[in-house]
Order: structure tokens, then C-alpha cells, then sequence
């Protein structure tokens, strides 16, 4: 399957693993990427040396491209900017603000960026400031998220600029790809559908509660401070939520979420943890090598767009 995402970034499948703080490690991004994909290492609020460390070991288990998720309100951002450069990865992917400053820094090193954007004119920015390509992430999606869908910001972003476009928010078959390249997208990002992937070291407790989700599981908390986060619903959320109505502030809502994404990926405490999964958890119920899940999707999208093409002509 032959995309500009494909060509761009040397893979066999326009298919992109989402970088999950706590929860793509090497194991993941390396899997991905044995397998035509493209793997990411998400840094999430990792100190320098030990995103350095993640990447020696990605190294060690694949050849093939794999990239880093920064996230840029990391204090270790300008240190693991570096380290991109310094160990070679020949992809990154940006969240939580503008990477503009490492921009020459990371062009100069060959390195391909493909910054996360929400809305056509962080896209149009990010064109601007030489980004390779976008991820336009739909409100679907698990962890930190906008306001636009999927469905309506992917057609305007490719619209608007003339990189090419990853969809990602929702997507976790075969249809939703086939869905991604109709309104104009060049490859996917999934995030929830890898959760269940044999090679994410994750709790079984987080495996078991995406697997078991329905498609009215996920809420929004935070809205109110400017930081909206889906999550599975449990006991925190419900808490949070009522917190919010009542007018509790930040620091109170803050606490009350302090290091919850560790307790849930790490401790497997899906009662009172961050379990960040995105509206497609409802469609995600068995565990799969990366291998298999890359191919299933990509299979079903392929005939997903035969049967389509044969009924329109």
C-alpha cells in the first residue's frame, strides 16, 4: 500500500502507532516497525537519558524507520530535541505545543517532523515552519485532545495545506482507514487499537478494560481548566467530573489526577488511574500482535474500497 506517507517515511503501510506516554516503549515502536509500520517511542515526561536509552534499544530489536513522540512541555524537551539528532532518529512527532525552535536543528540532521495538530491553522503554521507532514487529531482520540472531530478537521487540514495529512481520532479498523484516505488523508495514526497488542507492556488490568469498553465509555475530564482529557470511565473520572461541576480549582482537580496514568499503565489500578483510551476502545476487544493488527486493517480497508468502488462504479 503506496501513499506519500509510505514514500515519506520509507514504510511498508501508511499505518503510524500513536506515542502513549507509559506506554510505547521500544518494545511497541520496535514491533510496529518490523512490521511495516511506523513505531513511536513515546517520551511523555521521560528524562533525556532514558528516552536515549529507549532508542538504543529500539535500535537493537528493528532496523527499520522508527520515531520519537515529544511531548514539548516535557522540562527535558531541548535535551531530548538533541538526543533526536545525536542517535539518529530519522522521525519525530510533536504534542503540547510548537517545535518551531528545534525545527533547523532537526531539518539540518535529515530528520522528518510530523507535528500533532487540532485545528487548520496550527496545520498552516506548522507547513510554514517546514513540518513534513501533519497528524490531524480528531476529538475521538484517547489523552489530550481538541475540540473538532475527525470527520470534519482531516478534509479542511488537507484542504489547507499541501504536506500530506495523517488522520488520526477514532480510527481502529479497516474502515476507518479506508474512511481516512476518502476525505483526503495519506495514512493513519492509531492509538487505542495498540493497547491490546501482545507487545504493549502494559497492566493486564488496562488491557482487560479497553477490551471490555463500550462504545459510551469514555469521558472528557477537564475541560474547565483548558486541558481536556478522555479517558474509560471509573471512579476517578467520576469524581473529577463532579469536582468540575462544583467549582473546584485547578490545583484540586490537579491533585486529583497526579501521576493517575502511571498508576493505571504501571499498577493496573483502572479504579482510580488515568485509563486514557479513545471512543474507538468500544470497537477494540482482542489482543493481536502488531504484525496481525497492521494487516487485518490494512486488508479490510482494501476491500472495504473494492466493494465501494464496484457499487459506485
Amino acid at each position: 500500500m503506496k501513499t506519500r506517507i509510505t514514500e515519506l517515511l520509507g514504510i511498508d503501510y501508511p499505518v503510524i502507532q500513536g506515542g502513549m506516554a507509559w506506554v510505547a516503549d521500544y518494545h511497541l515502536a520496535a514491533a510496529v516497525s518490523e512490521a511495516g509500520g511506523l513505531g513511536l517511542i513515546g517520551a511523555g515526561g521521560m528524562p533525556a537519558d532514558l528516552v536515549r536509552e529507549q532508542i538504543k534499544q529500539c535500535k537493537a530489536l528493528t532496523d527499520k524507520p522508527f520515531g520519537v513522540n515529544i511531548m514539548l512541555l516535557n522540562p527535558d524537551a531541548d535535551a531530548i530535541a538533541q538526543a533526536i539528532v545525536d542517535m539518529g532518529v530519522k522521525v519525530v512527532t510533536t504534542g503540547a505545543g510548537s517545535p518551531e525552535k528545534y525545527m533547523s536543528m532537526w531539518k539540518e540532521a535529515g530528520v522528518k517532523v510530523i507535528p500533532v495538530v487540532a485545528s487548520v491553522a496550527l496545520a498552516k503554521r506548522m507547513e510554514r515552519y517546514g513540518a513534513d507532514a501533519v497528524v490531524a487529531e480528531g476529538t475521538e482520540s484517547g489523552g489530550h485532545i481538541g475540540e473538532l472531530t475527525t470527520m470534519v478537521l482531516v478534509p479542511q487540514v488537507v484542504d489547507a495545506v499541501n504536506i500530506p495529512v495523517i488522520a488520526a481520532g477514532g480510527i481502529g479498523d479497516g474502515r476507518g482507514m479506508a474512511a481516512a484516505f476518502m476525505l483526503g488523508a495519506s495514512g493513519v495514526q492509531m492509538g487505542t487499537r495498540f493497547l491490546l497488542a501482545t507487545e504493549t507492556n502494559i497492566h493486564q488490568n488496562y488491557k482487560d478494560r479497553v477490551a471490555k469498553a463500550s462504545d459510551i465509555d469514555t469521558q472528557v475530564t477537564g475541560r474547565t481548566t483548558g486541558h481536556p482529557v478522555r479517558i474509560l470511565r471509573n471512579a476517578m473520572s467520576r469524581q473529577y467530573l463532579k469536582l468540575e461541576k462544583d467549582g473546584a480549582s485547578f490545583e484540586e482537580l490537579e491533585h486529583l489526577t497526579l501521576g493517575g496514568l502511571r498508576k493505571a499503565v504501571v499498577d493496573g489500578d483502572v479504579k482510580n488511574g488515568s485509563v486514557m483510551a479513545g471512543q474507538i476502545a468500544g470497537l477494540v476487544d482482542k489482543q493481536q500482535t502488531c504484525a496481525q493488527i497492521i494487516c487485518e486493517v490494512v486488508d479490510e480497508a482494501k476491500q472495504v474500497m473494492r466493494e465501494r468502488s464496484v457499487l459506485f462504479g
